[in-house]
């Protein structure tokens, strides 16, 4: 079957400053989170530090000759806080502004949109030994940081996004397994509630500021199911994987007002309400211009599978990890979004992929075919959730080139590009000939079957949560 897409959709594919840029330490750039918790004992696969990545700050030319080869219509990428300002807030650092200054230039040289995210997981380190996110002070720091943005990239920028993922937050602060790397469940709904006021408050800026632009966020949904309807313990895992601890503590609050009744009896039940001030919520539930979906895949959830699973836990076992993939999940959760959320703005699929295991057999890496069948499982389902009428606008791939995958370091390659770590030459995978080929036709032609079965048997891949 061919599938087509409507005209003017954006083919993009994305990345994140802290896994591309590299230069930790040069030119004025303040260390993030993530240059402190790389240096601790066993937190990264193989004790991977992200000092250099890809070395895109001193390779814009490659980055953007990429994607031209490519033919992308957009690029997501976003800012590093500490290049901006190395302490977080106070003195601009002009080696930042002309870095990004740059590479946005040469990106509206070659015609290709630019979907920036002004937070992407690096805090300051100076303002986490401040309290960071459990501060709340952060939305004056952050307010601060976000209009210098503004001033200095604003009309330049297509699409803003305030934050990207902001679970990874909750992750860092409540289980340890991402930067800062505390496990304090109550310290960590705190700076929840303060990101999602953060979020709000620069909504608020930019529309004084830049009143022509547009704005959105970005919020991950790994949407549980119960393996087994109508089982009581299946449901309860599916229900708290859902409301408790994934994406509802965003959703509801962004865009129904408020935390879910759910999540409000859970916070109260175990003492972890966040402290807050009269108005908190109608400033988080502000009005945006789209909605980034990043959507890696489905989730059924076993009580008794997923018990057994976390007893082992201790021994290296990853709970959450499942044999299968349940790709369909995207046109659920698509609905889920329109339907249940009541999101009335375009949406954009602002990340999707899928990870090769890191090996010596360069050859193997390039023919990264089951990277093709898994994105072009997910853009059928795209595709068909568009033809029920769900406005999706963009499909952005992650990611442009192999990189740091925070917690999982070097081992998980995501890239269309290969990256050897070592010249830090970028060759394209097969899976970057056929994208560019589908950007060129603006859809692709897909098998039934026998490319069905063969997405059936790619192994689920929780991306950078390996720990999780």
């Amino acid at each position: 079957m061919n599938y087509l897409f409507p005209e003017h959709f954006d083919w993009g594919v994305a990345t994140a400053a802290a896994q591309i840029e590299g230069a930790a330490f040069e030119d004025g750039r303040g260390p993030s989170i993530w240059d402190v918790f790389s240096r601790l004992p066993g937190k990264i696969k193989n004790g991977g530090i992200p000092d250099v990545c890809c070395d895109s700050y001193h390779n814009i030319d490659r980055d953007v000759a990429m994607l031209r080869e490519l033919g992308v219509t957009a690029y997501r990428m976003s800012f590093s806080w500490s290049r901006i300002l190395p302490d977080g807030t106070g003195e601009v650092n002009p080696a930042g502004i002309a870095y990004y200054r740059r590479l946005i230039d040469a990106l509206k040289a070659a015609g290709i949109k630019i979907n920036a995210t002004i937070y992407h997981w690096d805090l300051p380190y100076a303002l986490q030994i401040k309290g960071g996110f459990g501060n709340r002070d952060i939305i004056a720091w952050y307010k601060h940081y976000a209009s210098v943005l503004f001033d200095h990239f604003g009309a330049d920028v297509d699409f803003w996004v305030t934050f990207n993922e902001p679970i990874a937050t909750y992750v860092g602060h409540a289980k340890g397994f991402f930067a800062p790397g505390l496990q304090d469940e109550r310290y960590a709904r705190q700076c929840i509630h303060h990101l999602l006021l953060c979020h709000g408050e620069v909504v608020k800026l930019f529309r004084q500021n830049l009143p022509k632009g547009k704005i959105g966020i970005v919020v991950d949904v790994w949407k549980h199911f119960p393996a087994r309807p109508g089982n009581p313990e299946d449901e309860a895992c599916a229900l708290e994987n859902n409301e408790i601890q994934g994406y509802g503590m965003f959703l509801h609050p962004l865009f129904l007002g408020g935390y879910s009744e759910v999540l409000r009896a859970y916070l109260d039940e175990h003492h972890m309400t966040p402290i807050m001030q009269q108005g908190d919520f109608d400033t988080i539930c502000q009005k945006l211009d789209f909605y980034g979906l990043n959507f890696y895949n489905g989730l059924y959830d076993n009580a008794e599978q997923l018990a057994a699973a976390a007893k082992s836990e201790a021994a290296g076992g990853n709970y959450q990890d499942r044999p299968e993939a349940h790709l369909e999940a995207v046109r659920d959760v698509l609905h889920m979004l329109v339907e249940d959320y009541h999101l009335d703005i375009p949406i954009y699929i602002t990340e999707n992929g899928v990870p090769q295991d890191n090996s010596d057999d360069v050859a193997a890496m390039l023919d990264d075919q089951e990277r093709i069948d898994y994105v072009s499982e997910v853009l059928r389902w795209v595709h068909q959730a568009i033809q029920e009428g769900i406005d999706v606008r963009g499909y952005y791939l992650w990611s442009l080139m192999d990189n740091f995958e925070w917690s999982a370091g070097f081992a998980a390659r995501y890239g269309t590009y290969y990256t050897d770590y070592k010249t830090l030459k970028c060759t394209p995978k097969k899976s970057a000939l056929w994208y560019r080929s589908v950007i060129e036709n603006n859809g692709f032609w897909k098998e039934g079957a026998e490319n069905e079965n063969r997405c059936q048997s790619l192994r689920s891949r929780r991306r950078r949560r390996e720990e999780f």
